[in-house]
Protein backbone atom coordinates (compact mmCIF):
# COMPACT_ATOMS: atom_id res chain seq x y z
CA UNK A 1 0.00 0.00 0.00
CA UNK A 2 1.73 3.09 -0.90
CA UNK A 3 -0.12 7.16 -1.63
CA UNK A 4 0.74 10.01 -3.03
CA UNK A 5 0.53 12.90 -0.78
CA UNK A 6 0.97 16.95 -1.20
CA UNK A 7 3.37 19.14 1.13
CA UNK A 8 5.31 22.16 0.89
CA UNK A 9 4.22 22.35 -2.20
CA UNK A 10 5.66 19.19 -3.61
CA UNK A 11 4.03 15.81 -4.32
CA UNK A 12 6.20 12.84 -2.21
CA UNK A 13 5.23 9.08 -2.83
CA UNK A 14 5.26 7.06 0.92
CA UNK A 15 4.58 4.02 2.39
CA UNK A 16 4.32 3.01 5.60
CA UNK A 17 7.80 2.40 7.24
CA UNK A 18 9.44 5.13 4.72
CA UNK A 19 11.88 7.66 5.86
CA UNK A 20 10.72 11.09 3.82
CA UNK A 21 12.46 13.98 3.49
CA UNK A 22 10.55 17.34 3.10
CA UNK A 23 11.18 20.68 3.25
CA UNK A 24 10.99 22.49 7.09
CA UNK A 25 8.49 22.16 9.34
CA UNK A 26 7.18 23.10 11.62
CA UNK A 27 6.78 20.61 14.43
CA UNK A 28 9.46 19.43 17.14
CA UNK A 29 11.53 16.42 16.89
CA UNK A 30 9.55 13.30 17.85
CA UNK A 31 5.88 14.79 17.43
CA UNK A 32 3.40 12.76 15.10
CA UNK A 33 2.39 14.87 11.85
CA UNK A 34 -0.53 14.24 9.62
CA UNK A 35 -1.34 14.94 6.01
CA UNK A 36 -4.88 14.98 5.06
CA UNK A 37 -3.71 16.06 0.98
CA UNK A 38 -3.63 12.83 -0.20
CA UNK A 39 -3.31 12.95 -4.08
CA UNK A 40 -3.56 9.49 -4.68
CA UNK A 41 -3.91 5.93 -3.10
CA UNK A 42 -3.16 2.47 -3.97
CA UNK A 43 -4.53 -0.22 -1.74
CA UNK A 44 -3.78 -4.08 -2.81
CA UNK A 45 -4.33 -2.82 -6.47
CA UNK A 46 -7.47 -0.98 -6.35
CA UNK A 47 -6.20 2.89 -7.09
CA UNK A 48 -8.78 6.10 -5.65
CA UNK A 49 -7.17 9.00 -7.33
CA UNK A 50 -9.16 12.15 -5.76
CA UNK A 51 -10.32 15.11 -7.17
CA UNK A 52 -8.17 17.08 -5.96
CA UNK A 53 -7.51 14.99 -3.63
CA UNK A 54 -9.03 11.57 -1.53
CA UNK A 55 -11.39 12.10 0.96
CA UNK A 56 -11.32 10.27 4.38
CA UNK A 57 -7.77 9.66 3.76
CA UNK A 58 -4.86 10.63 6.25
CA UNK A 59 -0.86 9.72 6.19
CA UNK A 60 0.46 9.38 9.70
CA UNK A 61 4.30 10.09 10.42
CA UNK A 62 6.76 11.32 13.54
CA UNK A 63 9.59 13.58 13.05
CA UNK A 64 13.21 12.64 13.45
CA UNK A 65 14.86 15.18 12.80
CA UNK A 66 15.32 18.67 11.87
CA UNK A 67 18.52 19.43 9.50
CA UNK A 68 19.96 21.07 6.21
CA UNK A 69 21.35 19.66 3.19
CA UNK A 70 24.57 19.57 1.23
CA UNK A 71 25.72 23.02 0.12
CA UNK A 72 24.91 24.48 -3.15
CA UNK A 73 26.50 27.04 -4.71
CA UNK A 74 24.97 29.94 -6.34
CA UNK A 75 27.62 31.58 -9.03
CA UNK A 76 26.23 34.92 -10.95
CA UNK A 77 28.55 36.21 -13.53
CA UNK A 78 28.10 39.14 -16.30
CA UNK A 79 31.22 38.33 -19.25
CA UNK A 80 33.68 41.18 -19.84
CA UNK A 81 31.93 43.39 -16.74
CA UNK A 82 33.92 42.19 -14.26
CA UNK A 83 30.64 40.82 -12.28
CA UNK A 84 31.17 38.31 -9.76
CA UNK A 85 29.14 36.97 -7.37
CA UNK A 86 29.53 33.54 -5.06
CA UNK A 87 26.86 32.68 -2.69
CA UNK A 88 26.45 29.23 -0.88
CA UNK A 89 22.88 27.86 0.26
CA UNK A 90 21.89 25.03 2.13
CA UNK A 91 18.31 23.94 2.23
CA UNK A 92 16.82 23.03 5.56
CA UNK A 93 14.94 19.80 5.60
CA UNK A 94 12.57 17.84 8.25
CA UNK A 95 13.24 13.91 8.02
CA UNK A 96 9.63 12.34 8.33
CA UNK A 97 9.30 8.39 9.48
CA UNK A 98 5.92 7.04 7.94
CA UNK A 99 4.02 5.36 10.19
CA UNK A 100 0.63 4.49 9.14
CA UNK A 101 -2.08 5.20 5.92
CA UNK A 102 -5.68 5.54 7.63
CA UNK A 103 -8.21 4.60 5.10
CA UNK A 104 -12.01 4.55 5.80
CA UNK A 105 -11.75 0.53 5.52
CA UNK A 106 -8.90 0.50 7.97
CA UNK A 107 -11.31 2.58 10.27
CA UNK A 108 -14.16 0.33 9.32
CA UNK A 109 -12.43 -2.76 10.45
CA UNK A 110 -11.04 -0.98 13.45
CA UNK A 111 -14.31 -0.48 14.49
CA UNK A 112 -15.72 -3.80 13.99
CA UNK A 113 -12.68 -5.48 15.72
CA UNK A 114 -13.68 -3.42 18.82
CA UNK A 115 -17.29 -4.04 18.80
CA UNK A 116 -16.47 -7.76 18.90
CA UNK A 117 -13.73 -7.29 21.87
CA UNK A 118 -16.15 -5.58 23.87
Amino acid sequence: MYAIIESCGKQYKVAEGDVVFFEKLNAEEGKKVTFDKVVMVSEEGKIQIGNPYVKGIKVEGKVVSHGKGKKIIVFKMKAKKNYRRKQGHRQPYTKVEITSIKTTTKKATEKSAEKVEA
